[in-house]
């Protein structure tokens, strides 16, 4: 029911996304989504990608601060107002939502989110029948 969620933790200078971007080039690692974050000083490099593990060894490797956890990932039609509905169902439950992104793939809406309770978060998926996403079926769309 979660995926997993690599944050990269990169300075606000020139080429340090690069740098991410051209390692995982390197090891033949696929970007799914990405969403970067920003402070003053540095941005949180939020990654879905192919083979989370070994990205997230990759990294390390090559002295990256880098952190894996787990968000969840469901699939919502493309029609207007889906989103809406999901999240709804989250907040009348009382579950707070520390960040969200949403990219479209294989034609559904794919939402990512991260919240601050992962087990009312489940029980609300799976009551509410909610199509989630694993990182199995997420790289075959």
């Amino acid at each position: 029911m979660t995926i997993h969620q690599l944050s990269v933790f990169v300075e606000n200078k020139s080429g340090t996304l690069l740098q991410v971007l051209e390692l995982f080039k390197e090891a033949g690692i696929q970007l799914i989504a990405s969403t970067i974050s920003d402070t003053v000083e540095y941005g949180i490099y939020r990654i879905i990608c192919s083979e989370p593990q070994r990205a997230y060894d990759t990294l390390k490797q090559a002295g990256i601060s880098v952190s894996m956890s787990e968000v969840f990932a469901i699939t919502l039609d493309n029609t207007p107002g889906q989103a809406a509905n999901a999240v709804r169902r989250f907040s009348e439950a009382g579950i707070g939502i520390s960040y969200l992104y949403s990219f479209l793939l294989g034609g559904k809406g794919i939402l990512v989110f991260r919240t601050d309770n992962n087990d009312l978060t489940r029980d609300v998926i799976l009551t509410h029948r909610m199509n989630y996403i694993d990182e199995q079926a997420l790289t075959a769309i």
